[in-house]
């Protein structure tokens, strides 16, 4: 028997759905998400790349939206599709703007997360996620 004729049940897709968002979700938030919402909430002068020039803070709130908020909507399920694209919109700037003198292991990151969250959209959250639960009612 060939291994490409090999089927898996369903729920096994699934399951591997739930891997992923849970372990590039909450490794966003932990990483990068977290730290970015205490420097916005902070009572230190907020000094932040400005990368379309709507200044250092209007920047680090949507970093701190996209990387925080947004990671946690992914790792739970909510409106999934619609969180990846905040998420995937800030690893392309990280990568292309940034990051893009950096060496590779700096770039690899943005890389990683962005294409993850990429094929998140196109997967769907599946079916252990707060979307197929609300899609049941």
């Amino acid at each position: 028997m060939k291994y490409s004729n090999l089927k898996f049940p369903t729920h096994f897709q699934d399951f591997g759905l739930l891997i992923l968002r849970v372990a590039f979700g909450m490794s966003m938030f932990y990483g990068h998400g977290w730290g970015k919402i205490i420097r916005l909430l902070g009572p230190e002068e907020i000094k932040f790349a400005d990368p379309f020039g709507l200044g250092p803070a209007a920047s680090l709130a949507m970093a701190a939206f996209a990387e925080g908020i947004c990671s946690i909507l992914v790792v739970t399920g909510l409106y999934t599709r619609l969180a990846t694209l905040p998420l995937i919109i800030t690893m392309c700037t990280a990568f292309f703007v940034s990051h893009v003198n950096d060496p590779f292991g700096q770039q690899e990151k943005s890389i990683l997360f962005g294409f993850t969250f990429l094929a998140i959209f196109f997967l769907g959250p599946g079916k252990y996620s707060l979307d197929a639960k609300i899609q049941k009612l």
